[in-house]
């Protein structure tokens, strides 16, 4: 029986889905009723806002005021009874001494006085009901101390609390019946009701009216933000939004809408710094490839024609060589390669590098005495560091070391790459990671440096998580690469592995 109490009374999650869906129904069957809900439904967040407050304020008034009307006429009645029962207590002591008279005297608050024996005589009344019959007495309460209400006889429509004690008279058992008006109450109920009701629609303009202004002066900031942002073009990227002087939730939302900003202007100026230096970049072997080929063809001597084939046969390789870097820093630069997590063997990796390589014109010497084993690309950290050895080869003097180490304490793998040529100054230190930046002493095309091969060692060693900088080292120029060591158990459970896949 509870259960279906409660199933009729709350509906369940299937039935609100269904009410929900035939609520859609029938707004697809009526797209004016449609047309008409979303007309309604308030759009702005200053509106809806609005909207929620006046709302919540005005349940909270609803049950403040329902509990104030409730208590007031509790009392109110309570009183009332307490004032009839004292006025019939005293009618059944006179009954009880055989000294009722006729008429009954009032006391103030009561409106009638009427005993009747147990025949439903009317024994003595008050004045106004002298003669009236016996009282329609409810059934339960024709004898016993009860109380309940009555219609108010007359012309007044209003209730009456009415109590009755029963007596025992020297003529036999009576009834006492004492009425007293609730009109009172019923004014004193009706009058708080209209002043609650006034209290409470003024008390929600109010609500409603600082909360739309508080709400349109907090958003007034964000709606000057969305302008600005709304304004700023592709071109304008150094226009800025302006910033409360409040330290609020929206003044950092300024903040950083402005570093958002800033980072989108030097991002931008980075792009055209590097479309530009591309063009010149492959502008140059271009016009000395063309030069060629048009020399090639205005010349008819097979010597010349040789000579002019190998100068464009190493110009189409340096361009080669330059288009693979430009489209390798392209890839570098999306944003929806995932983290490289291929294990990789660092000390590996360095000897079968410099292996590979053959005969270099500097010595290069290795020292990696410890397996250390890394999550990574090994196409790419292989052209870290072949990179960073063509750097050395180009600038040291007669030797290049390679050391690789691992710094336990902050779980990094080090990889240093030295060359004994002259040391890079601290003021160029992060210029040479730049796109095509190339010191004066390296500007020789010669040489093979095209600048872009440090900064993509860089973005290589970031992608893994990992650093590259120079040290400042006497005598000598250091490159090294800090990349992160995943934990001991992981180490462990690669190692397992391993060894499961060579069984």
């Amino acid at each position: 029986m509870v259960a279906d109490q409660t199933s009729a009374g709350a509906p369940t999650g299937a039935a609100r889905h269904r009410l929900r869906a035939a609520v859609h129904r029938h707004l697809a069957r009526h797209p004016s009723a449609a047309a008409l809900v979303d007309r309604l439904t308030p759009r702005s967040v200053r509106a809806r806002t609005t909207l929620a407050a006046c709302a919540s304020v005005a349940v909270v008034l609803s049950i403040a005021s329902a509990a104030v009307i409730v208590l007031l006429r509790v009392n109110l009645e309570r009183t009332v009874e307490a004032d009839a029962r004292e006025q019939a207590q005293a009618v059944a002591r006179l009954a009880t001494d055989g000294h009722l008279t006729s008429p009954l005297p009032l006391d103030h608050g009561t409106d009638f006085i009427q005993v009747v024996d147990a025949e439903h005589t009317v024994v003595a009344a008050n004045q106004n009901l002298t003669g009236h019959s016996p009282l329609a007495v409810p059934v339960g309460h024709s004898n016993g101390h009860r109380t309940f209400n009555l219609d108010a006889r007359g012309h007044a429509h209003h209730h009456q609390r009415v109590t009755s004690i029963a007596a025992t008279t020297p003529t036999g058992p009576v009834t006492v019946y004492v009425g007293a008006s609730l009109r009172t109450a019923d004014a004193a109920e009706d009058l708080t009701t209209a002043a609650l009701a006034v209290l409470s629609t003024v008390l929600l303009v109010t609500v409603g009216v600082l909360t739309w202004r508080a709400t349109g002066r907090a958003l007034r900031p964000v709606e000057a933000i969305r302008a600005e942002v709304a304004a700023i073009g592709d071109r304008d990227l150094n226009r800025r939004v302006p910033e409360p002087r409040s330290d609020d939730e929206i003044a950092r939302l300024a903040d950083t809408m402005n570093a958002m900003l800033q980072r989108l202007e030097a991002a931008g100026t980075r792009q055209r710094r590097f479309i530009a230096d591309a063009s010149h970049e492959l502008r140059s072997p271009l016009t000395v490839l063309r030069t060629q080929l048009e020399v090639a063809l205005a010349h008819s001597d097979p010597e010349v024609h040789t000579d002019l084939v190998a100068g464009a046969l190493e110009d189409t390789e340096r361009l080669q060589a330059l288009a693979a870097d430009l489209l390798l820093l392209a890839r570098l630069d999306t944003t929806d390669h995932d983290w490289p997590d291929e294990p990789v063997d660092l000390a590996d990796l360095v000897q079968s590098t410099v292996t590979a390589r053959g005969a270099e014109p500097h010595q290069v010497t290795v020292h990696a005495p410890t397996s250390i084993t890394i999550p990574g690309n090994p196409l790419w950290l292989r052209r870290l560091l072949t990179n960073l050895l063509d750097n050395a080869q180009r600038h040291a003097r007669s030797h290049i070391t390679v050391r690789l180490t691992a710094d336990r304490g902050s779980g990094h793998a080090v990889l240093d790459v030295t060359n004994d040529g002259p040391p890079i100054e601290p003021a160029d230190r992060e210029k040479i990671f730049e796109r095509f930046a190339r010191l004066d002493d390296a500007r020789s095309r010669d040489d093979g440096g095209t600048g872009l091969g440090l900064p993509i060692a860089r973005d290589i060693a970031a992608i893994h998580k990992g650093t590259l900088a120079v040290l400042d080292v006497p005598g000598a120029t250091t490159f090294r690469t800090r990349l992160p060591i995943p934990p001991e158990p992981l180490q462990g459970a690669q190692a397992i592995g391993d060894a499961s896949l060579g069984c």
